[in-house]
């Protein structure tokens, strides 16, 4: 079996339209030696316009874009693309690798072409199995310079062969003839797919066992919630008429509300200096939170020139 590595660069993205400029690669056999390296420039038929993730600042490609109206359009090259990519013989893997299957698609569809077809691998998600670690997601960048890959950015090809590398490394870690399928047994991990213009994720056990302990955490989260609510409403029908915090109005935070013997001790006591009870930060006289905590709802208090308590503190004001 051949491992075809390989990362794209676009001129334009968009949700509808990804226009590539560059289709990089690094073929090599099980043992990752470099059979074939090649960076296929590719006309964009248009302009660059690049942005980061948040839309904000522009990305600047290592290429002197002026080139790219000499190179050979998408169609001119999709035939040597389809092909690598389209071999039964060989293992495709990308970094992220789901956004090169959506360019792709995007370009196929852009110049009436037949839809890919083929298995995909990721290393961004072999290295999050490895670490068990799927609560964020792991650059080319951060992980090639963990492990002494050095490479250009967002040259093609340059991405394509610290892909590879990075897929070595893991290799390596496991043992010297451990290979990438091998590798993808161990971790339980199922292939992507894109095959009549539906794309299918990578998936693993692991995976499959985050998602379902978040889905517990977030269950009992909201139960959590819901007790606390549920007292709060019980306990407002006591409140004092009179004392520390008349006429003033008290909010938790989140993360404080969920920690039900302190919230609830800290509520009654406030019920008991005649405080009001309020879930909207922006609304309240006090915030009460716990130390370090920060976010959008204590932004809204600040903006409001509400008071920020720890729960240390609003406890010492209220002698409990």
């Amino acid at each position: 079996m051949k491992y075809l590595f390989f990362d794209i660069e676009c001129s334009v993205v968009s949700k509808k339209a990804a226009k590539i400029c560059a289709f990089g690669y690094c073929l090599t056999d099980e043992k990752f030696n470099i059979i074939e390296k090649e960076d296929l420039l590719i006309n964009p038929q248009g302009g660059f316009h690049l942005t980061d993730r948040k839309g904000t600042q522009g990305l600047v490609l290592p290429y002197e874009y002026g080139s790219f109206k000499s190179c050979p359009t998408f169609r001119d090259r999709a035939e040597k693309i389809y092909g690598m990519l389209q071999d039964k013989d060989t293992l495709v893997v990308g970094h992220a690798t789901m956004n090169d299957v959506k360019y792709l698609n995007l370009e196929s569809q852009r110049f009436s072409l037949p839809s890919f077809t083929f298995d995909f691998a990721d290393t961004q998600f072999l290295y999050m199995n490895k670490i068990g670690e799927f609560s964020r997601q792991f650059g080319l960048g951060s992980i090639a310079k963990e492990l002494g890959v050095q490479f250009v950015a967002h040259r093609a090809v340059d991405d394509a062969y610290a892909t590879m590398k990075i897929a070595e490394a893991i290799c390596r870690a496991e043992g010297e003839d451990v290979t990438l399928p091998m590798l993808l047994e161990k971790y339980k991990i199922t292939l992507g797919r894109i095959e009549n213009y539906e794309i299918s994720l990578t998936s693993s056990a692991a995976l499959v066992a985050y998602k379902e302990e978040q889905e517990r955490k977030r269950e009992q989260r909201e139960k959590t919630k819901a007790e606390f609510y549920r007292f709060a409403d019980r306990e407002k029908r006591k409140r004092a008429k009179e004392g520390l915090l008349k006429n003033k109005s008290v909010c938790f935070s989140h993360p404080l509300e969920l920690e039900l013997p302190l919230s609830k001790k800290l509520l009654g006591a406030a019920f008991a200096q005649a405080a009001l009870f309020t879930s909207h930060a922006e609304a309240c006289d006090i915030y009460v939170c716990f130390e370090g905590e920060s976010g959008p709802r204590i932004q809204s208090v600040q903006n409001a020139n509400g008071r920020i308590l720890t729960a240390e503190e609003f406890a010492a004001y209220l002698g409990v």
